[in-house]
């Protein structure tokens, strides 16, 4: 058997976004709460989720949408990240009030932040240590966020993925 590496790489980048995602639910939580949402988009759905930026950037007048949208079209497929809301009771100051119950609506707690942090970089690790090209964004994560594909989540971060000669995530132009 002969198999050339072209006819199996979007199966292969399926596999190693499915090994990211575990990587994100096993990393570590500030308080141990589970509050993170993991998914893996392709298909179509990049195409949704291209058409929702490039929607999003003549809304907003964020023009690196734009550019994000063309990147999340050359990706063989997207993880998206997310975190619930979920107040920690330890009134730690550190989303800028000295009480959780002085938090106001909207505000999110930072420990959840900083989990959904740490889980984005262990799948990122994950990709880097299996040699596939990733790059964490908040504008294709924030439409995402806004198709209510993690619904439950109150931030989320999406992670193209590719596994082309040439990073396409790397030496982005900006939208001009």
């Amino acid at each position: 058997m002969i198999l050339n590496e072209r006819d199996n790489r979007h199966e292969h980048v399926i596999e190693v976004a499915k090994q990211m995602m575990t990587a994100a639910r096993t990393a570590p939580k500030g308080k141990g709460f589970d509050i993170i949402e993991i998914a893996l988009v392709d298909g179509d759905e990049l195409k949704a989720l291209s058409k929702e930026m490039i929607k999003m950037s003549d809304e907003m007048g964020l023009l690196f949408f734009l550019r994000d949208a063309e990147n999340i079209l050359g990706a063989e497929c997207v993880v998206l990240i997310g975190t619930k809301e979920l107040a920690h009771g330890l009134n730690c100051g550190h989303c800028g009030y000295s009480r959780c119950v002085d938090r106001k609506e909207g505000i999110p707690c930072a420990i959840n932040s900083v989990d959904v942090g740490i889980a984005i970089g262990s799948a990122c690790a994950t990709a880097a240590d299996l040699r596939v090209d990733t790059r964490v964004m908040f504008s294709a994560g924030l439409a995402a966020q806004r198709l209510k594909w993690l619904d439950t989540c109150k931030q989320v971060y999406a992670i193209p993925l590719s596994a082309a000669s040439k990073n396409p995530f790397f030496d982005r132009k900006p939208k001009v």
